[in-house]
């Protein structure tokens, strides 16, 4: 179990050997393994592993999405047991509404919130504004790309103001140039409100990108393996990150410590619970 390392303020997100098993064909199986993590107020750490290693179950077990079988996770001090007040997940597939338009999927947070109808509206347009929809309020998610779904998935999750802001793997089914400029888009963003950001991916470059440290996971159930501290300068764009001083290094360390999981991943055919 790796050591978590020392934050000197008091941490936004907190893990001490967090696990988590599932029943399958009767048996257990462990998609995480005693994690523990700590994550300051206003930091962005990138969780990189494998494909299938567990970073979606790791993230939901920060949301509050599911429930721990081992160790503890808390959010702002408190144990987290159900969603826990100001944490926004956006997953790798939207989960727009279909029957409601992009103006009310947006603001639908602020609805459960029961903030007043005009309020909401408002917040909502202005955030469907800044993540490039203006003039698609009307839509309906199909009439939408999966780009353009994705934006506004983003807006739903930070026209709430969020605190924490949970990402998994947002840009996953993208092109690369739409996910490059989307990844800018959102670091822009977040750099705005400011949240702690979990940030997963299985991309090393993307995982450097916009992370204050990252943390390598290991090949199912996951577990973190080693933290490395991103020391760049910001502000930073995913397309100029591998052409910055020190990237290369940076980037050689995360990669070795990946590529051993990689490979058994590989060698298990992918199996696993994410």
């Amino acid at each position: 179990m790796a050591t978590p390392l020392a934050i000197p303020s008091s941490p936004a997100i907190s893990l001490r050997a967090a696990s988590k098993s599932f029943v399958r064909g009767g048996a257990w199986l462990p998609a995480v393994a005693e994690v523990s993590l700590d994550v300051a107020p206003g930091e962005v750490v990138s969780l990189v592993g494998p494909r299938g290693c567990g970073t979606s179950t790791l993230l939901s077990l920060v949301a509050g999405l599911e429930t721990t079988t081992g160790g503890t996770v808390t959010v702002h001090g408190r144990p987290v047991a159900g969603v826990p007040d100001g944490v926004a997940y956006v997953s790798r597939n939207d989960v727009l509404l279909p029957w409601k338009d992009v103006l009310a999927n947006v603001a639908l947070g602020l609805h459960y919130r029961k903030v007043p109808r005009a309020e909401a509206d408002e917040r909502a347009r202005d955030w469907i504004h800044r993540v490039g929809l203006a003039g698609l309020e009307d839509r309906s998610p199909h009439q939408l790309t999966a780009a353009m779904r994705q934006r506004a998935a983003v807006a739903q999750a930070l026209v709430t103001e969020p605190s924490v802001l949970l990402l998994d793997e947002p840009f996953s089914d993208l092109d690369a140039e739409t996910r490059e400029g989307m990844h800018a888009d959102l670091f822009d963003l977040w750099c705005g409100t400011a949240p702690t950001v979990l940030f997963a991916t299985d991309d090393p470059v993307e995982a450097i990108g916009p992370a204050d440290r990252v943390a390598v996971l290991t090949a199912g159930p996951a577990t973190v393996k080693e933290v490395v501290t991103v020391d760049l300068p910001r502000p930073r764009r995913l397309e100029e990150v591998p052409l910055t001083p020190g990237v290369t290094e940076l980037h050689r360390r995360v990669w070795d410590s990946l590529r051993h999981e990689v490979e058994i991943a590989r060698a298990r055919g992918g199996r696993h619970v994410a």
